[in-house]
């Protein structure tokens, strides 16, 4: 397979790529992203983009991807609704609707989140905006399109988060998130269960479009 991931530098995204590297199934990883990774692998293939809005140029070489996993996201915190809007139904519609126009035959895994509302009309601002995006990926004509919501994710194989808080709160309760993963794996994924899962979805599908933590761990 040739997969393409957005957002690989993210805590989910550095996962992903992680299992795709170490998969003998997939023989080129895609990155597109704003900035260059520090990692390098005869199979990891960079784009840098500073606009992500725009794909122009590149267009050529999606045409023969398999699946698209995609990790990009921002934290809602202090983001107003316009704003979170923006940077994530408008920018993951953009970059889906340049793939499934020049590639409709890949599969789309899109990374979400426990509490979305796919109803887009509940009270919580980010979980309606969450259930937008889904939503708007799932009218698209892919050869198949799969959501995840993952609740806590617990970051593996030295993988870090970006964001300050997550980190500390991760130093502080990795070992008792360690403890409760084990006794009740359903109750949480890891960034290595992820990536897998998402390898699984891309080669076999799955009989639902929308996995919660305990279907993305079975998956994987």
């Amino acid at each position: 397979m040739k997969v393409l991931i957005l957002g690989a530098s993210g805590m989910v995204g550095q996962g992903v790529l992680r299992e795709c590297l170490r998969d003998a199934s997939v023989r080129q990883v895609l990155c597109i992203g704003r900035a260059p990774l520090a990692q390098q692998d005869p199979k990891l293939v960079q784009i840098v983009r500073a606009d992500l809005f725009d794909l122009r140029g590149v267009e050529d070489q999606l045409r023969d991807v398999d699946a698209c996993f995609f990790c990009l996201g921002v934290s809602s915190a202090g983001l107003s609704e316009q704003a979170y809007r923006h940077l994530t139904y408008e920018l993951t519609v953009s970059i889906a609707s340049v793939l499934v126009r020049v590639n409709s035959g890949m599969t789309f895994v899109y990374v979400s989140g426990a509490g979305t509302d796919s109803t887009e009309r509940g009270k919580t601002m980010w979980a309606r905006v969450k259930g937008a995006t889904e939503n708007a990926l799932l009218r698209m004509p892919f050869r198949a399109a799969f959501m995840l919501r993952p609740g806590i994710i617990l970051p593996m194989d030295g993988i870090k988060s970006k964001t300050r808080s997550y980190r500390i709160l991760y130093d502080l309760l990795g070992p008792l998130l360690r403890m409760v993963h084990r006794l009740s794996p359903g109750s949480m994924t890891t960034t290595r269960q992820l990536g897998r899962a998402m390898l699984q979805l891309a080669r076999t599908g799955a009989p639902e479009v929308i996995l919660d933590g305990r279907a993305i761990n079975a998956a994987a």
